[in-house]
């Protein structure tokens, strides 16, 4: 009698029979088959979605973190660049502002002011970047202009660089909207030569032409798993208009550019002589618009990224601070790993000072810190786990004989 009653049990949201499902859940009042639990539970999932979305929207002021907050924040990740960090603490209090003014009738619409940040390589531009994203409450991406080309040509398409954007925050295009993009490698993508006539310049100057309209503001169509688009692809609307794009480049060379625009104004006996004694590791701190566009951008972007700062070289100071005091350095890393294998690292001071003099003499800036790290305890992380000690202390006579026999010695030898 009980095996008749239950062949009789159907699902009360689809009607079929358990001879028709893989399994029926029976409950106190009712039944309900494995399809429709899966789609109940989906419905709930977006249902959830929309309410937290719906809750996000508003943004409220009393909790945003003001610039000096953010700032404060950098400090403990990022040395120096006193003045990026503050261009960049106002361009992103700026746009969380902006996402959260009320549209009345005063006819003042917040228009959003991109930044580009000019620095040598290895000073810090990715790493502010990713640092500011740790605490940002908007979806953050950080993509490479060096692999966009116009469509239709080997590489990627300008709307691609949305893509990770719209991964940052699940597809979530509302979120997406509000987002903030770094672009990284912008001078790669500088004009090739003054005279556009004679090739297609497909990854230069035709990048930037792509570019204008996102910087602008407009619907753009993203193919939603990146790479090139095509007709059967769906694509997803997406508008720029309220969406902070921050640039980044070395513009390798632009000093150049700097120092002969700062002798063309100079006038009258003994001016020359001042200018030539500035010194040509500061030029940086002069840089102008006028010199982005000799270098190779176009006027139309150049006025679509109206904050310009700049990232100063790194002195041996700074370079010295960098291998400590972050709250992720170098060796507090390097501690953290032996600690796990419950080694007790020791650094002496002269190597920290041989690793900067090292970096300083390469001219590889911050970046290059960790490759001479590495390249000093590569031996060390390989012996020490299991070796059964409990204490090392790493000196300057064992750092030097290490880069002698590495790839860094030879790099020596070649300047």
């Amino acid at each position: 009698m009980a095996k008749k009653k239950e062949t009789n049990l159907r699902c009360d949201f689809c009607g079929r029979g358990n001879d028709e499902v893989r399994l029926l859940l029976p409950g106190l009042n009712g039944c309900i088959c494995d399809e429709c639990a899966e789609r109940a539970n989906e419905i709930a999932k977006e249902y959830l979605q929309k309410l937290q979305h719906a809750d996000s929207e508003e943004i409220d002021m009393d909790s945003l973190p003001k610039p000096s907050e953010i700032h404060a924040f950098l400090d403990q990740y990022v040395i120096g660049q006193e003045k990026a960090k503050k261009y960049l603490s106002v361009a992103v209090y700026n746009h969380y502002k902006r996402l959260a003014q009320k549209r009345d009738d005063d006819g003042i619409d917040i228009e959003k002011s991109n930044i580009i940040i000019v620095g040598p390589t290895g000073t810090g531009k990715t790493l502010l970047a990713k640092t500011i994203a740790k605490m940002l409450k908007v979806p953050f991406a950080i993509v490479d202009a060096t692999v966009l080309t116009e469509a239709g040509y080997v590489g990627e398409d300008i709307e691609s660089l949305l893509t990770r954007l719209l991964a940052a925050c699940d597809y979530n295009v509302e979120e997406a909207q509000r987002g903030i993009v770094f672009i990284d490698e912008i001078d790669k993508i500088a004009r090739k030569g003054d005279n556009p006539s004679i090739t297609r310049d497909v990854s230069g100057e035709g990048v930037q032409q792509g570019l204008l309209k996102l910087l602008e503001g407009s619907v753009v169509n993203v193919p939603p798993q990146g790479g090139r688009k095509h007709p059967e692809q769906r694509m997803i609307a997406i508008d720029t208009k309220n969406i902070l794009f921050i640039c980044g480049g070395a513009f390798e060379g632009i000093e150049r550019k700097i120092a002969q625009r700062l002798n063309t104004h100079v006038v009258g006996y003994g001016a020359g002589n001042r200018v030539s004694k500035l010194d040509r590791e500061k030029l940086l701190h002069f840089v102008a618009p006028q010199d982005l566009r000799s270098y190779g951008l176009i006027p139309e972007i150049i006025g679509r990224l109206p904050i310009l700062t700049n990232l100063e070289p790194l002195d041996r100071d700074a370079l010295r601070r960098i291998l400590t005091e972050p709250k992720n350095s170098i060796v507090k890393q390097y501690h953290k790993l032996l600690e796990m294998d419950g080694v007790a690292l020791t650094i002496d001071d002269e190597v920290l000072d041989f690793v900067v003099d090292k970096a300083i003499e390469f001219k590889l800036g911050a970046r290059g810190l960790r490759s001479i790290f590495e390249t000093i305890m590569i031996d060390v992380m390989y012996q020490v786990p299991a070796s059964g000690e409990t204490t090392y202390r790493l000196t300057r006579d064992y750092a030097a004989q290490q880069l002698e026999k590495s790839d860094f010695e030879l790099l020596s030898q070649m300047q």
